[in-house]
């Protein structure tokens, strides 16, 4: 199994918290750290990567089972949009 450095149980709370609350925790997360987040509400599976995409995070992966659906976030670092410097 992965290491997971951080949880958070975003259960039978609906978006946009789920994804504030993920960006809460890795605010004070470290690079290559991972956080996994347990919610019940679908519109994580869209809402988590998508806010991953745009702030450099990586999704290793999504699990749904049990009316639950776990996300691991492993952490860029940084915690910013990637820079669009030429």
């Amino acid at each position: 199994m992965v290491r997971v450095d951080k949880e958070l149980d975003a259960r039978r709370i609906l978006c946009p918290l789920p994804v504030i609350r993920a960006q809460d925790a890795i605010a004070g997360m470290q690079a290559g750290e991972r956080l996994r987040v347990v919610a019940t509400d679908p519109g994580v599976k869209n809402d988590i990567p998508a806010w991953c995409r745009i702030n450099g995070h990586r999704v290793e992966s999504i699990i749904e089972e049990n009316d639950e659906i776990t996300i691991t976030i492993e952490v860029d670092g940084l915690g910013t949009a990637p820079s669009s410097q030429h």
